[in-house]
């Protein structure tokens, strides 16, 4: 029988698995120029009802419903009880809200796991 420890140990391994296939699945479907784990997972505070919190950035016209709902179709699955809650800004977007003082959008700069970045050719900074 395992005891506690293992079994959290087992969580949390397949927590992060389901987190990183979807990040692969993101990447290869939306590629997107940024992908940053914020809130409780990030932080290491999670509990039973947390979600993933994912914050993409990705050059696109698209609204901002839009880019929401083309992410959750891309990450959604029946089968794994995580939730992600997918926040999509353009870097311009995330430049402004910065620029206009907003401590969520820095605070998950500036804390956040970044999880993924494209490579740029010309080794341009996103955000």
């Amino acid at each position: 029988m395992k005891d506690d420890q293992e079994v959290e140990m087992t969580k949390n391994r397949k927590i992060k698995n389901t987190i990183f296939k979807v990040v692969e699945k993101i990447k290869k479907e939306y590629r997107p120029e940024k992908i940053i784990l914020f809130g409780s997972y990030a932080y290491g505070t999670p509990n039973k009802n947390s979600d993933v919190d994912l914050f993409i950035l990705k050059s696109t016209k698209k609204s901002r419903i839009d880019r929401f709902v083309e992410v959750k179709r891309i990450i959604y699955n029946p089968k794994t009880k995580l939730v992600f809650s997918p926040l999509v800004y353009t870097p311009r977007e995330a430049k402004r809200r910065i620029s206009l003082g907003d401590d969520f959008v820095r605070e998950i700069l500036e804390k956040g796991e970044v999880l993924y970045v494209k490579q740029k050719e010309n080794n341009r900074r996103v955000v």
